[in-house]
């Protein structure tokens, strides 16, 4: 790869967001990063995203000059077409088609496309993002069958070689807190734990070990575990 490469990560504000961050800050000699407002119900992981941009330059001093401009998207047709329990007050449980009632039809693949537009546009050729196939609840458009074909579907459509990379996509949350401390040791950890957010319902008031969230919403206990798991085996 050579210092002439730059990424973009898809960059939400939660823990699986930072960790690709950091993964792309040691590797792309310029990492933007770009978030999506959709009215989520989560919406705090917009807040706390400048707070973590803040704090990563000083787990690494490479990080610094690295780390570019920062880009939010406001897609509220998204939450206007969706009736999930991530854009609506509607309980999280499993629908009628055996998926979750938090898979927001078509979210990820709105994302890639808007962020493929993004980095055409500011001369970057990699894209970087957190989806997962090991614990991703199910969600089809987390699949790496799906992000393969949107890597060939905006290459041809942009007539540009893209690349979409998915540092987390064989790996689950205990292996997630595993890779984030290989890259920034401690003090990512730290910052996981007391900025990044992931709890479906915003809860910002409860602390836990594991960092900040209701501890009860899906989210919560697959994150709860993952942290348990991966302290049980350090």
């Amino acid at each position: 790869m050579s210092v002439s490469d730059a990424a973009l990560v898809l960059f939400s504000g939660g823990q699986d967001s930072t960790v690709c961050l950091a993964w792309a800050l040691e590797r792309f000699a310029r990492v933007e990063t770009v978030g999506f407002d959709y009215r989520q119900r989560h919406a705090v992981e917009l807040m706390v995203r400048p707070r973590i941009r803040e704090r990563l330059p000083a787990i690494a001093e490479r990080w610094a000059p690295r780390l570019g401009d920062d880009h939010l998207i406001r897609i509220d047709a998204l939450a206007d077409i969706s009736e999930t329990a991530l854009t609506r007050d509607v309980a999280i449980e499993i629908s009628a088609s055996g998926l979750p009632t938090t898979f927001v039809p078509g979210r990820n693949l709105i994302f890639l496309s808007f962020a493929g537009a993004l980095a055409y546009r500011r001369g970057i050729r990699h894209l970087v993002a957190g989806m997962c196939e090991t614990d991703f609840s199910g969600y089809p458009d987390c699949r790496d069958d799906t992000i393969k074909a949107m890597q060939v579907a905006l290459t041809l459509g942009l007539d540009r070689r893209l690349t979409i990379h998915t540092p987390l996509m064989w790996i689950d949350k205990a292996g997630t807190f595993a890779l984030a401390q290989s890259i920034g040791g401690e003090q990512l950890i730290d910052l996981l734990l007391a900025e990044t957010h992931t709890c479906y319902f915003g809860d910002r008031e409860h602390r836990h070990d594991w960092g900040f969230g209701c501890g009860e919403c899906p989210a919560c206990r697959l994150r709860a575990e993952g942290f348990a798991k991966w302290k049980a085996a350090s």
